[in-house]
């Protein structure tokens, strides 16, 4: 007897021909996993804070080239996500898993040693490459090194170990900038690298698949794919600085749709797809897909907006407004493994769908905040966010990762990460096309020139209401994400 249909189809995938399982033991593979997505949240959150110093290093304004410097290290890892779960699935998670650490230290490396801004947003393009690597195999390596009855634990595990990476980012950042140069905060991962490059060398067991192991990869898809995701992430990047209606715009989301549908069509007619469209007749992986991605669409709006909130409406130094908003991966290290945990004995849907609840109300102590909130009025609503990532996501990964067989692990945990970068890129743009139309951007900028004395109440107002409204957006889209995260099915 399963206690959920999470269950059933673990079970499913478990005695699936051909499930491969690393013999090195779970919690080896568990540590090792950890190393390498440590090193890559840590890296996501460090580079952010240190931009300021990195325009300034190379005399640069930061609405120029320097904004490449997140977006290159973005867009690489959207494009290639699926397709290295893909790969990953043909020859095998070993492999795969060094290169990727290989590429992220190396260019590392490099990026530290950078001569010129252009040639450091080539490296950082170059680190995307293994950090794809890394983000689209860890949940593939942890279902399959993980028997059906942990698999949930072992997903809240591995969402500390992200919380944990990007809570230290920002003040590790701080202190690595100011004490030496933002050069270093590259060079910290290079120990980190060395270490979980040998371990993986050392200790993982898993050989590789000499010709795919007898699968085929699909090139024609591969580029169909690539691209029409490259453009989406373009258009919703510079979406907010162009102008939405503007041709450039109109046509990456033009081109991005053609590609897809390209693609699908493709995919349809292919005897080895890509993306293997039969896995969303299983309603419990597809609820769980776009569940995920409309949670990330919804509250990775916070994340984005308070930070002007803290230091533009409220005034805050950086290095405060940093410190508040850790209260969300903090809260999510603390209730991540118990979620996992839990989901192991009576299922997702209920937790899931709670955990997006939880998220809706707290948009909605967001959408109360005033010019006049204190540090704990504002801590408060940040932890009922992070509750509410922290009750949503291990249980939701689990039933993504256990509902497909044990030969397409590889696709899903692409399918994982991809919904989660695509849905934070989407939030950005829609909760900030909602500031900017009501002007809480222009308020903004007023607001933080101090040389014209005390803020007028009316552009407070102005900050306030563009605010509210942008989070109040993000809930409607929470609020969708919970009925779909009812729609996964029963627990029995």
């Amino acid at each position: 007897m399963y206690s959920s249909e999470s269950d059933r189809s673990n079970h499913r995938a478990e005695t699936f021909p051909g499930a491969g399982r690393e013999a090195a033991g779970k919690w080896t593979v568990m540590g090792i996993v950890g190393i390498g997505v440590f090193m890559a949240t840590l890296d996501a959150s460090i580079v952010n804070i240190s931009l300021p110093k990195i325009s300034l290093s190379f005399h640069a304004p930061l609405n120029g080239l320097v904004e490449w410097v997140i977006i290159a290290y973005l867009i690489v890892i959207a494009s290639l996500l699926l397709i290295l779960g893909r790969v990953s699935d043909m020859v095998g998670q070993k492999i795969l898993w060094a290169t990727g650490l290989i590429i992220f230290t190396v260019s590392s490396v490099l990026c530290g040693m950078s001569p010129s801004l252009l040639a450091l947003v080539i490296f950082r393009a170059l680190q995307g490459v293994g950090g794809a690597m890394i983000m689209s195999i860890s949940p593939a390596m942890i279902t399959r090194a993980f028997p059906v009855t942990e698999r949930g634990r072992a997903m809240g595990i591995l969402g500390v170990v992200v919380a944990a990476g990007t809570s230290a980012g920002p003040t590790v950042g701080g202190i690595i900038t100011e004490a030496f140069s933002w050069r270093w905060i590259f060079y910290l991962n290079v120990p980190i690298g060395i270490i979980g490059i040998a371990a993986t060398l050392r200790l993982l067991t898993e050989k590789m698949r000499p010709g795919g192991g007898g699968q085929r990869f699909d090139p024609l898809g591969a580029v169909l794919l690539s691209v029409s995701l490259c453009s989406l992430m373009l258009g919703l990047s510079f979406g907010q600085d162009l102008g939405w209606q503007s041709l450039i715009i109109l046509g990456l989301f033009a081109a991005a749709l053609a590609l897809l549908v390209a693609f699908a069509l493709h995919e349809l007619h292919s005897r080895q797809p890509i993306v293997d469209f039969q896995l969303f007749r299983n309603r419990l992986f597809s609820a769980a897909v776009f569940s995920s991605f409309l949670c990330f669409l919804a509250l990775f709006a916070v994340m984005f907006l308070m930070p002007f909130y803290l230091e533009e409406l409220l005034a805050l130094p950086p290095h405060e407004a940093g410190l508040l908003m850790t209260a969300v991966p903090l809260t999510i290290l603390v209730v991540a493994p118990v979620s996992g945990w839990l989901s192991d004995r009576f299922g997702s849907q209920v937790l899931s769908s709670l955990g997006l609840a939880v998220g809706f109300a707290g948009l909605w102590f967001f959408s109360q905040l005033t010019a006049r909130a204190t540090h704990f009025d504002i801590v408060w609503r940040l932890v009922v966010t992070g509750l509410g990532q922290g009750l949503f996501q291990p249980p939701n990964n689990n039933a993504i990762m256990s509902s497909v067989p044990a030969h397409r692990v590889g696709i899903a945990a692409g399918f994982l990460a991809t919904v989660r970068v695509l849905g934070q890129a989407a939030s950005v743009a829609l909760s900030g096309a909602v500031f900017t139309m009501l002007g809480g951007a222009q308020a903004g900028l007023v607001l933080s020139h101090k040389w014209l004395g005390p803020a007028p109440t009316l552009y407070e107002d102005i900050f306030a209401h563009a605010f509210h409204m942008a989070l109040l957006t993000c809930m409607v889209v929470a609020s969708l994400g919970v009925l779909t995260s009812l729609m996964r099915g029963q627990a029995r």
